[in-house]
């Protein structure tokens, strides 16, 4: 469970890299501009870095946390691809759309891993 996890966070956090460029805070009409997105962004990373933490340790919490990650991952690439669909053309350069893949694919592996509790 801990590598799905790390690509999950890694590729969550490539991908918030590559949302500053876009401007996602204007797509999500976040308050504060970038300011609120930094502040998202800091309480984000934190609680997914933190649920790393647990899962190398493993924590009894482990398990949440991971499933939480996996499905953070999925709906960032689910979200993105609803986005697209409506018209957004946002994201649309090869390594951002390999990132929102990586999002899913390893939120998915991950998702799988904790539910059926293979650590």
């Amino acid at each position: 469970m801990e590598r799905w996890y790390l690509a999950t966070v890694l590729s969550l956090i490539l991908h918030q890299i590559d949302a500053a460029f876009w401007h996602e805070w204007s797509m999500f009409r976040v308050p504060g501009g970038v300011q609120g997105f930094l502040v998202f962004n800091l309480f984000a990373v934190g609680v997914l870095l933190h649920g790393y933490r647990q899962v190398l340790l493993a924590k009894p919490s482990a398990r949440a946390y991971a499933c939480i990650c996996g499905a953070v991952g999925m709906a960032t690439a689910g979200i993105h691809v609803l986005l697209a669909a409506a018209g957004h053309e946002q994201f649309n350069l090869p390594l951002s759309i390999a990132t929102l893949a990586a999002c899913l694919l390893a939120g998915a592996g991950l998702l799988v891993h904790a539910l059926r509790g293979r650590c």
